[in-house]
């Protein structure tokens, strides 16, 4: 099988890492791609990952089998429906399935009708309107940009000061763009987060080992929102009682709701969940992996990776057995200095070739490109340092020796990933 994965994060990297490793796959190629990548794949120049044309002539001209998204964007942008056309086959929901990710008003209303728990909200496209209700409702309370804004559209404000911040930012500002010309303003949920994503063919669907991402900048979730800092795998919170909630009141209704509007949903399902006193709220749903989730959740996964979305393809999921190892896995984001705001690239990577004598550790490239021999700082994130152990602890202590042997100048890293399930044990 020939494939083409679209991404050029720590998310595909670790996907392109499983696909490598299928009997099904022949050859793997990988749009833009990264340093890291570029050692498992072969990398097409001069194509970017929002060119749909350029995308569409290349899979033709290789004989293109299956194209796998990782990000976002070509998937609300449409890139099924699009390469579909041509008879290219391509794993993830249509354009109307993406608006879950695309756009959170439409996320609400079919999590309204298909009755998912979810914070109360209301929607707005004026200024006026939106700071009106918050001064009324009050704080703690939270703004969110209605489209995609890079995992930085969310704001949890604490005081109502923020929260007139955050809408300033998103109307006056228009620091998102298009992608504010809506607000959803919701309630602020208390309790602790998990991902929970499936794999799902339009009718049945396989969870995935569960995940726990850690948003914030800062240990102890403190400092400003990131695309993810970090990620364990398993998350001990998430319970067989919680997990058989999840697919009953989340999964379950979504998937039925989106085949009752036409569209059956086919891809990654991610269910980002707040759980307030044993109960699963939905605070996102997004249309593709979690990256860093992706990162501690693919390597446990022990069945052949192509093989399980071509399974998935055919709508043959239902009696299909997907299995875990019982290791957990650990992935410590190194990000560059100043991130999530600007940051400065070209610094030099060292210490890579003594982490690959690691047992058990795999560091997925995410801002990285190679010049020579030589690996460089090419993005906000740069590295998922992702390490196996037996248990969570061990895992732990793996993953950050790892990291204790990479260096770049101002990389900076949390110390604390993996710490919250540790109360579990």
């Amino acid at each position: 099988m020939r494939v083409l994965v679209l991404g050029g994060g720590g998310r595909e990297h670790a996907l392109c890492y499983v696909i490598s490793k299928s009997s099904k796959l022949t050859k793997l190629y990988c749009i833009p791609g990264n340093g890291g990548i570029s050692e498992i794949a072969e990398i097409p120049e001069g194509i970017s990952l929002n060119d749909f044309e350029k995308i569409k002539e290349f899979c033709l001209k290789e004989k293109i089998d299956l194209v796998i998204p990782g990000p976002e964007e070509p998937l609300v942008k449409g890139i099924r429906d699009y390469l579909s056309e041509v008879g290219i086959r391509v794993f993830g929901p249509d354009k109307y399935g993406a608006l879950l990710e695309g756009s959170k008003a439409f996320a609400k209303k079919i999590m309204k009708k298909a009755g998912v728990p979810t914070a109360q909200f209301e929607v707005f496209n004026n200024y006026d309107e939106a700071l009106k209700f918050i001064r009324e409702k009050g704080a703690p309370i939270v703004v969110k940009a209605d489209g995609l804004c890079a995992g930085k559209g969310v704001f949890v404000c604490k005081t109502l000061e923020e929260a007139e911040e955050a809408l300033n930012k998103i109307f006056i500002e228009k620091i998102f763009g298009e992608a504010g010309s809506k607000v959803v303003i919701e309630e602020c949920l208390e309790g602790e987060e998990a991902s929970y994503i499936v794999i799902t063919d339009g009718e049945n669907f396989k969870a995935l080992p569960t995940s726990q991402d850690h948003k914030r900048l800062l240990d102890n979730d403190e400092g400003p929102n990131t695309g993810g800092m970090g990620a364990y795998s398993p998350a001990p919170l998430v319970n067989e009682t919680l997990r058989k909630k999840i697919e009953e009141k989340v999964i379950s209704p979504v998937l039925r709701v989106m085949k009752e509007e036409g569209h059956p949903y086919e891809g990654f399902l991610y269910a980002g969940l707040m759980i307030s006193e044993g109960v699963p709220y939905v605070l996102e749903f997004n249309c593709r992996l979690g990256d860093p989730e992706a990162q501690a959740i693919l390597p446990r996964i022990e069945n052949d990776f192509l093989e399980v979305v071509e399974k998935a393809l055919e709508g043959n999921l239902k009696d299909y057995e997907l299995k875990e190892t019982s290791k957990a896995c650990v992935c410590v984001v190194m990000a560059s200095k100043g991130y999530p705001g600007s940051y400065e690239k070209g610094k030099v990577i060292t210490g890579l070739d003594k982490v690959k004598e690691m047992e058990d550790v795999i560091v997925f490239h995410a801002g990285t490109k190679k010049e020579g021999d030589k690996f460089l700082t090419n993005g906000g994130r740069v590295l998922g340092v992702t390490a196996l152990g037996k248990t969570i602890p061990e895992a732990i202590e793996r993953a950050y020796q790892a990291v204790s042997r990479i260096h770049f100048e101002g990389a900076h890293y949390r110390k604390d990933i993996g710490k919250k399930a540790l109360k579990y044990l």
